[in-house]
């Protein structure tokens, strides 16, 4: 089996780091990881993805033209990457901040109201971590909870390990929202 994601957004939505967690967890739950991050010179505000493949055979390629799950956090990314999403894929997104919704109907769309579920967590810096549940929750593979809480720890710096409840409890709102 193998899972092609691409996760899309501005800089500063936690897209990078979404994408790191997932490849750690991936490979603690000892699958062939590729992770590739593309973003502008203006990170924060600016345009920024990151491909992630998780697979259980070798990967050959980690430049992919077509993802099985696309997670897009604004207007461009969803523009960009909705048509690149493979038939019978699934496309994630926040409404918040997108005016053109997505169209294609051979495709599974899943809405998730992350920015009022980080409003109703009272903080709005689990915004990456409610989608990341979301995801989580939609993806073939079920990586286990524990290796996403060891790929946060792994990705956060330690002074912000003291966080680490709170994110777990943002992608527990997260998975809570898709099923």
């Amino acid at each position: 089996m193998k899972e092609e994601i691409i996760i899309a957004g501005f800089g500063g939505q936690g897209v990078l780091s979404m994408g790191k967690i997932l490849a750690y967890s991936g490979l603690m739950d000892d699958k062939e990881v590729t992770w590739m991050p593309s973003y502008g010179p203006e990170q924060r505000g600016g345009t920024a993805n990151v491909t992630v493949i998780l697979s259980d055979e070798k990967i050959s390629s980690p430049i992919l033209d077509s993802f099985d799950i696309a997670v897009v956090l604004n207007q461009q990314s969803l523009d960009k990457f909705e048509p690149k999403v493979k038939k019978g894929g699934i496309l994630i997104y926040d409404a918040n901040g997108i005016n053109n919704l997505p169209t294609r109907d051979d495709i599974r769309v899943v809405r998730v109201e992350a920015t009022r579920a980080c409003m109703e967590m009272g903080n709005s810096k689990t915004y990456n971590m409610v989608i990341m549940g979301a995801l989580l929750e939609v993806m073939d593979y079920k990586l286990p909870m524990e290796n996403v809480i060891k790929g946060l720890q792994k990705s956060l710096p330690e002074r912000h390990h003291k966080l680490i409840p709170l994110n777990e409890a943002a992608i527990e709102k997260g998975r809570s929202l898709v099923k």
